[in-house]
């Protein structure tokens, strides 16, 4: 955009009473391939293009979004805000800019996944297909899809700030189903991190569609664990899914502001055992969630959530620094031009610990291990979840004896965090995908294996 339409939408929003003018402008190209049943089921390649305007009253926002940009018609977008709050005009002279600009691009690494011809994904999912079927006759379905984005923002608000980011992220995709007597069993993979084409080039393909192969096929001769309140190790990766879910959720201030979180007013207090430490780190290299600037053009930092047990910080974007006090953290984030940011997690694990699995397993008589997690729901406001495991073995006698399938794990997670004893030392991070009031957003999430002390455990 214009840089002088910039300043005269800004002037205009100023001169309407706003506290703080915001232009969010963005250009989109995504670009995906499917397969299904070995044959091409989607191959899309799309641009979206946008402009957001956010006025701010206090702590009241109002937010619009086009997709055009003639000037006119945003500034009748930013009276009809100001109109619905029957905002009249004040004289406060002519906005100029009297902040500093940044540009950031793609590091010389990165690879513009849009000089590269679809085949060449294409090839990457006909290789995963093949080896996937070649696990065994039983292999029945294989769901594999390549793909990316490349999303150039620019953010300009009435602070003087003026921000340009080119940003990239990658994911791969790879659903195995098996098929026994009936009874069938999904297995998957879903890597994805911030790099284009140079993520797929480096992927092991070979060795994830084999893993995932062996895994529904192994899975199908799993039996059932009894349904009750037990010791759970979980696993590394993935397993952190249930933190960032049913904790850092309600970390974010978005919660914390409007009082629907467990942990408003802990902030000091001890809410886990000394063993946990946790936090939100937007600077962690290639990481699917890794951001530079956060959506409100903040630059993004490593924030710490728990300290050895203690609760030490919130999630905060604009907005909830302005209501609940605690300072920004660059965790403004949204899915799109179409989208008011809020606080959003990036990358969220519970940091390594110093225990060892061995030292874990012997300290459990009987209970479950969750290797693998699967898809599960959580409620914000309470911390209540529910997830699937999809790969899972009984503990018996402090070892891993007979695979279990169909397990879920139940609770609420500010009463599942102190009940976290032990913690390993082998931390992993996965990608993952977050849905909230502003949209699907790329997210990590990570945790070395860890002990649960008692969760109740869903059977079948």
């Amino acid at each position: 955009m214009n840089p002088s339409n910039i300043e005269t939408l800004i002037d205009a929003g100023q001169k309407r009473k706003a506290d703080f003018v915001e232009i969010y402008e963005e250009e989109s190209r995504n670009s995906s391939i499917a397969l299904r049943d070995q044959k091409i089921e989607q191959s899309l390649a799309a641009t979206d293009y946008g402009i957001g305007i956010r006025l701010i009253y206090g702590t009241d926002v109002l937010y619009a979004y086009t997709s055009n940009d003639d000037l006119e018609h945003l500034l009748s977008l930013i009276n009809l805000l100001a109109d619905s709050r029957g905002e009249g005009k004040v004289d406060r002279g002519t906005f100029t800019w009297n902040g500093s600009s940044s540009k950031y691009s793609f590091p010389a690494k990165i690879h513009d996944p849009r000089k590269i011809p679809p085949f060449r994904k294409l090839e990457l999912l006909q290789t995963a297909d093949r080896i996937a079927r070649k696990v065994s006759s039983n292999i029945i379905q294989v769901g594999v899809s390549a793909s990316d984005i490349v999303t150039n923002v620019l953010i300009a608000n009435s602070e003087g700030l003026y921000v340009e980011d080119l940003r990239v992220r990658s994911r791969f995709y790879l659903s195995v189903t098996a098929e026994k007597s009936g009874e069938r069993f999904v297995a998957s993979e879903s890597p994805g991190a911030v790099k284009g084409f140079e993520f797929f080039e480096g992927l092991q393909v070979e060795e994830l569609a084999r893993s995932a192969g062996e895994r529904a096929l192994f899975m199908l001769d799993a039996g059932y664990i009894e349904g009750k309140k037990m010791p759970v190790i979980m696993g590394n990766g993935f397993g952190g899914v249930i933190f960032h879910e049913a904790c850092g959720h309600p970390l974010e201030t978005e919660a914390i502001r409007k009082k629907s979180s467990p942990f408003v007013g802990k902030l000091g207090e001890q809410i886990a055992q000394s063993c946990l430490t946790a936090y939100d780190d937007g600077t962690i290299e290639d990481q699917y969630g890794t951001i530079r600037v956060d959506d409100e053009g903040m630059q993004t930092q490593r924030t710490l959530l728990i300290e050895k047990g203690t609760l030490k910080g919130y999630l905060s974007d604009r907005v909830g620094s302005l209501e609940t006090g605690v300072p920004r953290t660059g965790s403004g984030r949204r899915e799109s031009y179409q989208y008011a940011p809020v606080s959003r997690m990036r990358n969220t694990y519970i940091a390594a610990g110093n225990d060892s699995m061995d030292s874990m397993l012997s300290s459990v008589d009987f209970g479950l291990y969750a290797k693998r997690m699967g898809g599960g729901s959580v409620n914000p406001a309470t911390g209540e979840f529910n997830f699937a495991v999809e790969e899972g073995y009984v503990i018996r006698n402090g070892k891993i004896a007979e695979p279990v399938r169909g397990a879920t794990l139940i609770g609420k997670g500010h009463e599942i965090l102190p009940k976290i004893s032990m913690v390993g030392q082998d931390l992993e991070l996965a990608a993952g995908t977050c849905g909230a009031s502003s949209g699907s957003i790329p997210v990590t999430v990570g945790q070395p294996s860890l002990k649960v002390d008692e969760i109740l455990v869903g059977g079948r």
